[in-house]
């Protein structure tokens, strides 16, 4: 019963770590078409270096932030939004976005960058200070208060 009980939470972690595999519904996955798209709405680009399969802080602000509704539409409103995943279960995308974590010298998970809409960095944050939808949005605006007062 127990081998059961372990094999069904096994599969249980493994769906949802499957489900979390897949990028959030109004992001994007191509910086340089984002960054295009930055420049014709004039917007800034919120970049998310992220584990999406295996880093648990990833995984908690995915569910808690990066997903929700209000979030994607409130901070779409100011940013294109970008995710960059780094997923154990998909090494040929994690090689893909490779050269752009070693391009940001991303040095852990979840990291998010923000760039003027020239693609240039203007700030950068540990994505999980910020847990609430709330916390995120106000620190996006207060990078952006900050980015204009340079």
């Amino acid at each position: 019963m127990k081998a059961i009980t372990w094999l069904a939470s096994i599969t249980a972690v493994a769906l949802s770590a499957s489900a979390f595999a897949t990028t959030p519904k109004g992001w994007s996955t191509d910086l340089d078409k984002a960054i295009e798209q930055a420049k014709i709405q004039k917007k800034s680009v919120l970049v998310e270096f992220t584990g999406s399969d295996w880093c648990p802080p990833c995984i908690v602000m995915r569910k808690n932030v990066f997903s929700k509704k209000e979030f994607i539409d409130a901070a779409s409103k100011k940013f294109i939004l970008v995710e960059l995943d780094f997923p154990k279960g998909d090494e040929e995308l994690s090689a893909k976005n490779k050269p752009l974590a070693e391009k940001f010298q991303i040095e852990g998970f979840p990291t998010v960058v923000l760039l003027d809409s020239e693609g240039k960095e203007f700030t950068r944050f540990v994505a999980s200070q910020f847990p609430k939808v709330e916390d995120f949005l106000k620190h996006l605006e207060e990078a952006l208060e900050n980015k204009t007062l340079d």
